[in-house]
């Protein structure tokens, strides 16, 4: 079995001591995922923390970072004091790695 993008995101986070969760949306009609404010995949807390994770294959992150950038939301996301990540992971010698970590706050 293939782990994807945001189970892998969602693992590590977990493992770091993170309380996460998947905010993307499925619409079956359209047979498309909608993230939350256009960006965000995955919500993780810890303390008083919270951070918006992208989450994507190692060679979309910079498509992603663009993708933040544009959003007509993220000034509000920055003013909330959200920290917004993406992760990039790839597969070397049969493991999956977070390759690329990008803070995009």
């Amino acid at each position: 079995m293939s782990l994807t993008p945001t189970q892998l995101s969602l693992r590590h986070l977990r493992e770091q001591g993170y309380t996460a969760a998947v905010v993307e949306t499925w619409n079956s009609f359209t047979q498309t995922r909608h993230d939350l404010l256009g960006f965000i995949d995955i919500l993780a807390l810890r303390g008083d923390e919270t951070v918006a994770i992208q989450t994507t294959s190692a060679n979309n992150v910079s498509s992603r970072v663009r993708k933040i950038g544009d959003s007509e939301h993220i000034a509000a996301v920055r003013e909330a004091g959200w920290t917004i990540v993406v992760h990039g992971w790839t597969k070397k010698a049969g493991r999956w790695q977070l390759a690329r970590e990008v803070n995009c706050s």
